[in-house]
């Protein structure tokens, strides 16, 4: 519970004290990598349904990997910046700027890969590339939504900040 404190003074120099109580927690919700995650696999799920009954065999192995693969790649990329940014905060900018390019290259490298084993006979190239674009936007709704639903403070609480670094309250409540 987060518990609010306000001193007026009232039109008759009388002190008044107001406490708000919150009772909400911070950090409710979904964490954005598991929304992110549910909504991709969600995408793959339905990509895969669709492209059975479309197409067939190469269909589904088209939009199977490649769905499975943009999963794969985002949440390594997610869970490296959060690794990071736990430990070493001021740090976490540069990891995402860096992991961004990395996971970009290795879908990149994973395209060219797949591309040079598999024939058209084998894995639909376009249904692979819809398993990537579907995986990828609704990764992105799931991530937002989810990190919207948080509740994160945006300022520290009196509570919060130790008593030896709390300003001194003015005398008489003026301003």
């Amino acid at each position: 519970m987060i518990v609010f404190t306000s001193t007026q003074t009232d039109p008759h120099g009388q002190a008044a004290t107001m406490t708000t109580a919150s009772t909400h927690t911070t950090r409710r919700g979904s964490s954005p990598l598991l929304g992110a995650l549910a909504a991709g696999a969600g995408a793959v799920v339905v990509l895969t349904v669709v492209a059975t009954v479309v197409e067939g065999r190469p269909a589904i192995l088209g939009a199977a990997s490649g769905g499975v693969l943009t999963l794969v790649v985002f949440a390594l990329g997610v869970a490296s910046v959060s690794a990071v940014a736990r430990v070493l905060p001021s740090a976490s900018l540069l990891v995402a700027l860096m992991t961004y390019v990395l996971q970009l290259l290795a879908l990149a490298v994973c395209v060219g890969t797949i591309d040079a084993v598999f024939d058209a006979a084998t894995l639909s190239r376009g249904w692979f590339a819809a398993g990537v674009i579907a995986v990828t936007a609704l990764w992105v709704v799931g991530q937002l939504v989810a990190a919207t639903r948080q509740r994160i403070p945006a300022f520290e609480t009196r509570d919060a900040v130790p008593a030896a670094d709390r300003p001194e309250p003015h005398p008489g409540g003026e301003r």
